[in-house]
């Protein structure tokens, strides 16, 4: 089909309402490996900036360079529409889904530009951002594969998990104006899912302390 990005996966034309989305959680976020580096690094450690991804809160104090990158993260993503839209029809699926692959790009890029700050902060906010759009992508593709036909249920799955991952990305990049150094934004992608994790969508991770061991 011309003009769609390969690799890319359409439904059947639906348009599909917003307000029928189910609040199901469709799939599970998978960051314990992550999240449990972060509990380790974080034993009676005190910060400036106060990290909360779920299941954990950390203190730390980043660096000048981590909070000038930081800052130029929240400007060019704040607004990107796949992160705030209401999809509903082919085209912004499409749209939406290449769009994911460009946001993933430039957080890997940044991760890059922090390879020296590997067990810093913000490095650990980024991974968790391409960790939650990797593991959406791979549940969207294993949709595309079970339902070739592409048919309400499957749309209805596609919805709810954009759903989840707009929140989880959109709490990671509220953490990341914190390491910034940034003030909370009073509208916008970042205000609207403003608050607790939806910790339901997250696989726990084991916590251990040196005395469990």
């Amino acid at each position: 089909m011309p003009g769609l990005v390969p690799g890319i996966h359409v439904f059947a034309a639906t348009c599909y309402d917003a307000a029928m989305r189910s609040g199901r959680i469709p799939f599970k976020f998978d960051l314990a490996d992550l999240l449990g580096k972060l509990h380790r690094m974080g034993k009676d450690r005190v910060g400036d900036v106060t990290l909360n991804l779920p299941f954990v809160s950390i203190g730390v104090s980043p660096k000048s360079r981590e909070r000038k990158i930081a800052r130029e993260i929240v400007i060019r993503l704040k607004d990107r529409r796949v992160l705030s839209a209401w999809e509903c029809c082919d085209d912004c699926i499409d749209k939406a889904l290449a769009s994911l692959q460009e946001i993933r790009r430039l957080l890997v890029d940044k991760e890059v530009e922090l390879s020296d700050l590997r067990d810093g902060p913000l490095y650990a906010v980024l991974e968790a951002m391409n960790l939650g759009i990797r593991q959406f992508l791979t549940f969207e593709e294993r949709l595309h594969e079970t339902r070739e036909s592409g048919g309400p249920e499957t749309r209805e799955a596609y919805f709810d998990g954009l759903e989840l991952l707009r929140g989880h990305l959109s709490r990671c990049l509220m953490q990341v104006g914190l390491l910034a150094g940034m003030e909370p934004p009073t509208d916008g992608l970042i205000a609207r899912y403003n608050g607790e994790w939806e910790i339901r969508a997250y696989v726990p991770p084991q916590l251990t302390t040196d005395k469990a061991r």
